[in-house]
């Protein structure tokens, strides 16, 4: 048993060198990041028609900047009214009272930070020795990089309310959330496989 280790060692050894980087080569779809959360106290078959917001908030930094109609802000309405439509919901327009509310956000934070290169010139050995520029026997002197840096992170929310109950509850209660988070995220090409994968992690939102 004892002579079979070092093999075993070695062949491990080459497998991990072998094994590729799980995130490597995966498209923006698939590294896109989907979250679903729903009330576990709702049933959804109990709900008949669905009210969508005609327009999309835009909330930057937990405040409420605009409310925004773009090309790319109208077919995200459409893709998340159609999915409910092939689920059995009936989409019903202003003057009538739905059973859902559905609220979509755009949603951005600002992140902050500080970089530091202290020793940058010297710790690196330096690009050119002096003697390039002409002054021989000179040393140089740089003073290093510091700086800030500010990082704009967003998501789509999608919401979904009870209004059906809402006198009985005093309050619009929630009943479902979607998000939608990473690359091309905000691409309009890739909006319609987006909310379908946030609907089809949601197999239980269905009246059919």
């Amino acid at each position: 048993m004892k002579r079979l280790l070092p093999g075993i060692a070695v062949m491990l050894l080459i497998m991990t060198g072998c094994a590729k980087e799980p995130l490597d080569n995966l498209s923006s779809d698939e590294a896109r990041l989907y979250i679903t959360n729903r009330n576990d106290s709702v049933s959804f078959s109990s709900y008949g028609t669905f009210r969508i917001t005609d327009s999309v908030a835009v909330i930057s930094n937990n405040q409420l900047q605009e409310y925004a109609r773009t090309a790319y802000d109208a077919q995200l309405i459409e893709a998340v009214a159609n999915q409910l439509t092939q689920k059995g919901y009936t989409r019903v327009q202003a003057g009538t009272t739905p059973d859902i509310g559905i609220t979509i956000n755009r949603v951005y934070n600002d992140y902050s930070g500080v970089i530091s290169y202290p020793d940058y010139w010297g710790g690196f050995g330096g690009y050119w020795d002096p003697f390039y520029w002409g002054y021989p026997g000179y040393g140089y002197y740089f003073p290093g990089i510091i700086g800030t840096y500010t990082v704009t992170d967003g998501a789509v929310s999608i919401d979904m309310f009870d209004v059906k109950n809402a006198a009985a509850n005093n309050n619009l209660r929630f009943v479902w959330n979607g998000l939608i988070r990473g690359s091309g995220t905000f691409v309009q090409g890739n909006i319609n496989s987006s909310v379908q994968a946030l609907f089809d992690q949601s197999p239980y939102l269905t009246r059919n």
